[in-house]
């Protein structure tokens, strides 16, 4: 019988190995480790906070929506519906979380040493008090700790809001969504600030098999007929005057490609017509959607929504699991991004306009010092969003440091987003970046390029001031 190990914490993980610039870390992260969290990109179902109710279940909580843990088990062989991931068509999955709770944790080793290990422990350890690791022998005995203290109160999602030192939190919407949740808090006596992000991607791509039948729920919601191209970008600006009236704060693009070449008004009127036919080629989507990434930043110096675009994922990769569990299970792929050609009609039009801001993600990290650090080191509009998703890893955080500072500094970049549906891993993350920071400052104070008091104050501007700055609504 093997003997569970501990649970526990190296309070100087990820930190620098060498003496000295380990000692210089550990100051500057103690400078921020309890700073406010600033959660600007993430996709948290705002319900779960307008709700506030119990957690159902530790597998619920911190495996079934996590795409991130389940497709690791996937990759080893485990089944989607035995992780308690729900199908699209009805059908059968596992329902029982300690079943769920098992499997997950028979699988605990096939995390070493990548960062959702490092978030899992934290969240175990540290929000849960679990001290021993998780094996298929530990396995029940860690889910009733979880289970006991999701039963009481200051567990309850609001309690852990305010415990987490969340100071914002932006969710991901899409503009048929009336924001009902979100309305919910900001009219209930809880102060948490809960904000909306406007996510258009499912009416822009216009050979989607639901976009007819999407564009006509805009008309319903919106109340501004599409049955014409002009009656569909009115319809876009109100439900944008809609969200900014719910308090949000930017938009999210999420595009195959960087292309933002705008269409001829004829142009764009004749494929929106095709679309309502059900005649659109791919290859007149594709324009489209590139004319519509540039028409929403158009938008954006109207209401001043700060736009985030992250192009250059494969999504939904395998179409059998897309067609039984829907998207975002696991199953996007990196793809190279050509940012300079596909963004300079956007930058050209809009890049120096005063009621503009762009922030930049990637995950095709060959384009940090090629391609984006030298856009956000000249255009005033634009910041750099951190690694994210594949490339949220202790080791990519650094890279993306040693990339972009020699052209774009530390100061054009727009704070770590932790993009997450696990809401109990958002302060993990955060603390990894944070840790992952501070080391890199360190590096800088050792090798003689900042001051000891310099370091400090970019730490606490990289954790809080940026993020609050970038996400400004411009004007």
């Amino acid at each position: 019988m093997t003997l569970a190990r501990p649970l526990t914490l190296d309070d100087d993980r990820i930190l620098p190995t060498e003496p000295h610039v380990r000692s210089v870390a550990r100051e500057i992260y103690a400078a921020v480790r309890d700073l406010p969290i600033i959660s600007m990109h993430g996709h948290v179902d705002a319900g779960i906070l307008a709700r506030d109710e119990a957690f159902p279940d530790p597998a619920q909580l911190l495996v079934v929506p996590d795409h991130y843990v389940t497709r690791m088990l996937v990759s080893q062989g485990a089944r989607l519906e035995d992780l308690g991931v729900l199908r699209t068509d009805g059908g059968p999955v596992e329902t029982d979380g300690r079943a769920i709770w098992r499997r997950f944790c028979a699988g605990w080793h096939l995390h070493r040493g990548t960062p959702s290990r490092l978030w899992l422990e934290q969240e175990l350890h540290d929000v849960f008090g679990v001290r021993v690791e998780p094996s298929a022998g530990t396995a029940d005995e860690i889910y009733d700790v979880i289970a006991d203290c999701l039963a009481r109160p200051e567990f309850r999602p609001r309690a852990l809001f305010d415990r987490f030192g969340i100071e914002v939190l932006a969710t991901t919407d899409s503009p048929l969504d009336d924001l009902a949740d979100h309305r919910a808090i900001a009219a209930s006596e809880w102060r948490g600030r809960v904000v909306p992000t406007f996510r258009p991607d499912a009416l822009v791509h216009v050979d989607r098999p639901s976009w007819r039948t999407d564009v006509e729920r805009l008309a319903e919601v919106s109340g501004v007929g599409t049955t014409t191209y002009e009656g569909f970008l009115g319809a876009l600006r109100q439900r944008r005057d809609h969200f900014v009236a719910c308090g949000a704060l930017s938009t999210d693009h999420g595009h195959a490609t960087a292309d933002s070449r705008p269409l001829e008004a004829g142009e764009a009127e004749a494929i929106y017509a095709s679309a309502l036919a059900g005649s659109v080629t791919p290859q007149q989507a594709r324009a489209f959607a590139a004319h519509m990434l540039f028409e929403m930043a158009r938008m954006s110096t109207e209401d001043g929504l700060v736009m985030q675009i992250h192009p250059g994922v494969a999504r939904d990769y395998d179409p059998g699991v897309h067609e039984l569990f829907g998207a975002d299970k696991g199953f996007d792929i990196p793809t190279p991004v050509d940012f300079v050609r596909g963004l300079r009609p956007l930058l050209q039009a809009f890049g120096r306009h005063p009621r503009f801001r762009c922030v930049l993600f990637t995950i095709d990290e060959t384009t940090y010092s090629r391609e984006l650090a030298p856009l956000a080191g000249v255009f005033p509009s634009v910041r750099l969003g951190v690694p994210w998703w594949f490339l949220d890893s202790p080791y990519a955080m650094r890279r993306f440091r040693e990339a972009t500072v020699e052209t774009a500094g530390l100061y054009n970049g727009a704070g770590f987003v932790d993009d997450t549906r696990a809401f109990a891993s958002i302060p993990a993350r955060h603390d990894v970046a944070r840790r992952v920071d501070s080391g890199f400052l360190a590096d800088l104070v050792g090798r003689g390029q900042l001051r000891l008091d310099e370091a400090l104050e970019t730490a606490v501007d990289l954790t809080v001031t940026l993020p609050r700055l970038a996400y400004q609504r411009q004007g």
